[in-house]
């Protein structure tokens, strides 16, 4: 690793809807003032919800290729691209920095999906600055995504940006399009006990959120929830607790909270309110 004096912050995103990408709201305005409020990262590692396989990996192409990874979307949400270079070293320093823990590189499978690049067109707009994805693996336990978190923590002193992206609360056969900023009660419940979690005097608390009694409404698939098990480690290892830079529940059964840590973003407060949703996309398979 490079001698690098600045600790990178890091963050979850509350991605929602791949339409945020091409819009304006109060959502993209928040992840836009992240990304000003950062310093300049030597990389970006992202953990995104649509990369859940059966393995740790990581993308180690110098080139990753821009993955639309979704379907029933307006023409211009599949014609963006975000060109950022990728950085083929930072496979083997994560390999090293995770060790017991294994993680893979992944030459030519992957890419940049739209978990990752719907955020980073707000926050990076240049796609100058180099992106790498670690995979989220299926079929482990919470306590495995929050320990790999922490085991990340030394990149950061060594300029690279972690983001987990994803929604902690995301039921998409629950979703109610009358309700575009409005989450049901059990929804909010869920999202509250996350935030207490995450801003918490103990972040690792958050893996224990499998036990709540909205769990299964909240998190009906892991893969939106578990980005956020990497910041919650991030905060453990740092012994520092997560502020929520931007709130609120979108179409009843999705959260849209972002948290970060060590930096405090603010936002103009322009835009929308609304994330933007295509309402003739069936729920259960528009890939939100």
């Amino acid at each position: 690793m490079g001698a690098v004096s600045t600790m990178m912050p890091a963050a979850f995103i509350g991605h929602g809807s791949p339409m945020n990408a091409v819009e304006s709201n109060r959502y993209t305005e928040a992840w836009r003032a992240f990304g000003a409020a950062v310093p300049r990262p030597r990389a970006i590692l992202v953990i995104s919800a649509h990369w859940y396989i059966h393995a740790t990996a990581v993308t180690a192409m110098p080139r990753p290729r821009t993955i639309h990874d979704f379907f029933g979307f307006p023409q211009q949400l599949f014609e963006v691209s975000y060109p950022a270079p990728g950085l083929p070293a930072l496979a083997a320093e994560i390999s090293d920095v995770v060790k017991p823990m294994w993680v893979g590189a992944d030459l030519d499978s992957w890419g940049i999906d739209h978990g990752t690049w719907s955020v980073l067109v707000h926050a990076f707009p240049d796609a100058d600055i180099p992106v790498v994805q670690l995979s989220l693996k299926a079929d482990t336990e919470l306590d495995y995504h929050l320990e790999l978190g922490a085991r990340l923590a030394p990149l950061r002193e060594d300029g690279v940006l972690i983001l987990g992206s994803g929604n902690i609360v995301h039921n998409l056969r629950a979703l109610d399009f009358s309700r575009p900023d409005a989450g049901y009660d059990w929804a909010r419940r869920f999202d509250e006990a996350a935030r207490d979690a995450l801003t918490g005097a103990d972040p690792s608390e958050f893996a224990a959120l499998d036990g709540h009694p909205d769990f299964g409404g909240a998190v009906p698939t892991p893969d939106h929830f578990l980005p956020a098990l990497y910041l919650a480690g991030l905060a453990d290892a740092a012994g520092q607790r997560a502020d929520k830079f931007v709130g609120g529940c979108a179409y009843g059964s999705l959260s849209m909270a972002s948290y970060a840590l060590g930096v405090h973003p603010r936002a103009s407060g322009g835009g929308s309110p609304t994330p933007g949703c295509p309402t003739e996309a069936p729920p259960e398979e528009s890939n939100i």
